[in-house]
């Protein structure tokens, strides 16, 4: 009897063991696949693109970047992203506070419609404001008799933009202020604060990594959009058009060189983008 104990443990190490080297197994082996699917989707595309953008060489490269109209997209990319971010940070912040601070009728209902845009095409929400204020739309006759663009302008690119990344910021901080409850505002209202006083002493700090996330991921989404603005940009050279809207008018006119070089351009504002983001979540952790 004295001899089963050291039995039955060598035993259970060994299924120990190999649980511990299957367990590792099984991890490697989806790290593995994880990471060619990421190669095969994210970074062979991206090698792509700066392969087919310097194709030509740098003279064809930058030729493409300095010319007028792409740099015209350039600015009404970087435009239309400056009055959809802040506006959108606005709306998030005081939506996830309405919806997490406050008990009403609806609350349902407003999360759900914040929600909205994830599920609705870009394309439909592009259309629809083109029915609103197009020339036969409800408003379009109006909008004509007072001389006020809307589709194919940069008001109607900026509602686009809005409606495709207005959820962002809202859906970042609904979670993050759900988790944190209500304790220290009611704390800091007992002690005689104000709203504002309030927002910005006590939850600003305790949402300022979640708002920032948001804000960088509204913002990369706004620079990126395509089929909202493309329904109601009109494609406009010059006027109209943003980055992604210019690199399909360059590959539609088998410009591809130049394409690809716009599109390197979209890329680098992406890159500068997630390295924010990295950078936010580094800090975040400390």
């Amino acid at each position: 009897m004295a001899g089963t104990v050291p039995l039955r443990a060598s035993r259970g190490e060994a299924r120990v063991s190999s649980a511990a080297s299957e367990s590792s197994a099984v991890k490697w082996l989806l790290i593995g696949a994880a990471g060619l699917v990421l190669i095969w989707l994210i970074v062979l595309p991206l090698i792509l693109v700066l392969t087919e953008a310097l194709k030509q060489g740098w003279d064809v490269y930058w030729a493409a970047l300095k010319d007028p109209d792409a740099a015209s997209a350039l600015k009404m990319t970087l435009l239309v992203a400056g009055i959809t971010v802040p506006l959108n940070t606005v709306f998030g912040v005081v939506a996830a506070w309405a919806v997490t601070k406050f008990k009403f009728r609806g609350k349902g209902l407003l999360i759900t419609l914040i929600d909205l845009p994830f599920a609705v095409s870009p394309v439909i929400g592009g259309l629809i404001f083109v029915l609103v204020f197009g020339a036969h739309g409800w408003f379009g006759p109006w909008l004509a008799a007072h001389d006020i663009k809307i589709v194919f302008a940069l008001p109607g690119i900026v509602l686009a933009t809005l409606f495709v990344t207005f959820p962002f910021v809202a859906r970042e901080l609904i979670p993050l202020m759900e988790d944190q409850g209500t304790q220290e505002e009611e704390a800091a209202l007992t002690l005689g604060a104000r709203g504002w006083q309030i927002f910005f002493r006590v939850t600003l700090p305790n949402i300022k990594w979640g708002l920032l996330y948001g804000i960088i991921l509204c913002n990369a989404r706004a620079m990126g959009e395509f089929g909202a603005v493309s329904v109601v940009s009109g494609h406009i050279r010059g006027e109209t058009n943003t980055l992604p809207l210019h690199v399909e008018i360059l590959y539609n006119e088998y410009q591809f060189s130049a394409s690809f070089a716009v599109a390197s351009l979209l890329l680098l504002l992406a890159l500068v983008t997630m390295l924010i983001k990295s950078w936010l979540e580094r800090k975040n952790l400390k």
